[in-house]
């Protein structure tokens, strides 16, 4: 390495130590908790927060204001991103097309694209035009697949198989932001989730939550899958540990909790957050998912009895990072939220 190369080197890590930071999705699920603890752990880092329209007051719970809100509209391949760009250290890609349940899209796999491919590609390019040192990108671990078989784990070796519209989006996501990272000297950092639940999560964990606090007896005594799952704080703790850990430089991490549970624990888990007790009847798997293709609701069934399990252990070993909630801590938190604003 030249001297020139070495200097250029050492400034752009030291930029990562006290970056400006864009973040899209801000006021999702992920990004408005991110942006809170961000904004609380690192006061003196800029943050620009990426929206589609400008909000009367951004709902950021405790932390008002925690960054210069830059509007930018729909996120598209034709989004204008000069302005939001400008000055940026690194970006934190959150904003994308979620996966939907009995999609009425005409053609599914051309909406997510348009979403979550082609408008990451683009932002990427325009990333590193303006000069951006690391793209942060929350993909997805259906870009491995929908289940995994006993015994058996994903891990960043595991070949892609994506099944849905969403993981081949978020695939091909992932490929394009390689191809401009290798173009253009851009870092990037790619980070796939299993189910992230917390305060305000919504779809099944919210449903199966419900459920608990109803006291409804459930046939889901006997499940002995394992899924692996990862608490909102543990994934926004991750996110800011590859913001500024070069070690994380074009890497590709497969995150959980580190901890999997059954569909069986996951309920006592939930009705132990809630203080609630819980009758869970000892149904045979076969028998549920029979019952399930008769009602038409075999994804659902596949979800709830069936496993996917994630090895994480790449995060911990190569930048020492540790999640800072339990599994049991985390369903707490998101169970007593859930009381307390149901």
């Amino acid at each position: 390495m030249t001297e020139q190369s070495l200097n250029s080197s050492q400034e752009l890590d030291q930029r990562l130590q006290n970056p400006c930071v864009l973040i899209t999705g801000a006021t999702g699920f992920v990004g408005s908790r991110l942006a809170s603890f961000l904004s609380t752990q690192f006061p003196e880092m800029e943050l620009r927060l990426a929206v589609r329209h400008r909000p009367d007051e951004l709902e950021v719970p405790g932390v008002l204001p925690i960054g210069s809100i830059e509007v930018v509209g729909d996120i598209n391949p034709h989004t204008n991103w000069t302005d939001a760009l400008d000055g940026v250290d690194v970006v934190i890609h959150l904003a994308a097309r979620v996966h939907v349940m009995n999609d009425v899209a005409r053609d599914p796999l051309e909406e997510y694209r348009n979403a979550n491919t082609f408008a990451t590609i683009h932002l990427a390019q325009e990333a590193a035009k303006a000069g951006v040192k690391r793209f942060i990108y929350l993909s997805s671990i259906k870009v491995n697949g929908e289940e995994t078989s006993s015994g058996q784990s994903y891990s960043e070796d595991s070949i892609p198989a994506p099944i849905d519209p969403y993981g081949v989006s978020k695939w091909e996501a992932e490929l394009g932001l390689e191809k401009v990272c290798a173009q253009t000297g851009m870092e990037f950092v790619i980070i796939r989730p299993p189910l992230i639940y917390g305060p305000g999560v919504k779809a099944n964990f919210q449903k199966l939550m419900g459920l608990v606090s109803k006291g409804m007896p459930l046939p889901l005594g006997a499940t002995h899958n394992q899924r692996s799952m990862l608490a909102l704080d543990n994934l926004v703790s991750f996110i800011a540990e590859v913001m500024k850990n070069p070690l994380a430089a074009n890497q590709r991490f497969l995150l959980s909790d580190g901890e999997d549970v059954s569909t069986t624990q996951l309920l006592r888990l939930i009705a132990k957050g809630m203080g609630k007790s819980i009758w869970l009847l000892p149904a045979p798997a076969f028998i549920l998912r029979v019952a399930a293709e008769v009602l038409g609701a075999s994804s659902a069934a596949d979800r709830l009895l069936g496993s996917l399990q994630i090895d994480s252990s790449k995060a911990r070993q190569l930048l020492h990072w540790q999640p800072p909630l339990s599994v049991e801590e985390g369903i707490a938190i998101a169970a007593q939220s859930y009381l307390k604003n149901s």
